[in-house]
């Protein structure tokens, strides 16, 4: 399981004075009120901040942080991740996960029959969908029409029957009309 999750990204500076717009990739912004550190991956190393300020614009997040008071000490950061680590993270309700947790999971049918691996999660407005990267040895494999080879699940209970965080697996139901040939 992972130990950081990422609660924002920096997009671009905001100001003269070391204040970054960042753009959360958390399902409530309203959180940077409530944090007093993140850290900073710069893809060499994850750097301590505390966030000394918190303002909102739009969909985004306006952060200043103790001691950088320069436009120039801030440029360098765009594109960068800001993460939590997981003690900091919000307590998941029954039947909701951390996408960070779901990646990489096994999918297999209810029957046992390996499908393959979540590589991505796919946020709509009705429900999330889960990218299974269905694998060569899968028995579905040739069922499935794109030549990635990628089948698309909706994550609703009538799919997804269950998910073992502990046995790394996500047991689905393959319904009518996502496999070329239909229900399995």
């Amino acid at each position: 399981m992972e130990d950081l999750f990422q609660v924002g990204v920096i997009t671009t500076t905001h100001g003269v004075r070391g204040e970054v717009k960042a753009f959360p990739t958390t399902d409530d912004p309203a959180r940077f009120k409530k944090l007093k550190k993140v850290l900073l991956d710069t893809g060499k190393e994850k750097i301590p901040l505390e966030i000394s300020q918190v303002k909102f614009f739009k969909n985004l997040v306006i952060l200043k942080f103790r001691g950088i008071d320069n436009i120039n000490d801030v440029e360098k950061y765009k594109g960068k991740s800001l993460l939590i680590p997981r003690e900091q993270a919000v307590t998941c309700e029954e039947g909701e996960y951390f996408i960070a947790d779901l990646l990489g999971l096994k999918a297999e049918t209810e029957n046992g029959q390996l499908l393959g691996k979540v590589i991505d999660v796919l946020k709509t407005g009705a429900n999330d969908v889960y990218v299974i990267q269905v694998e060569e040895d899968s028995p579905y494999v040739s069922r499935v029409s794109d030549k990635k080879k990628e089948l698309l699940l909706p994550a609703i209970s009538e799919c997804v029957r269950d998910i073992d965080l502990e046995k790394g697996i996500m047991q689905v139901r393959l319904m009518a009309g996502l496999l070329e040939e239909g229900m399995e």
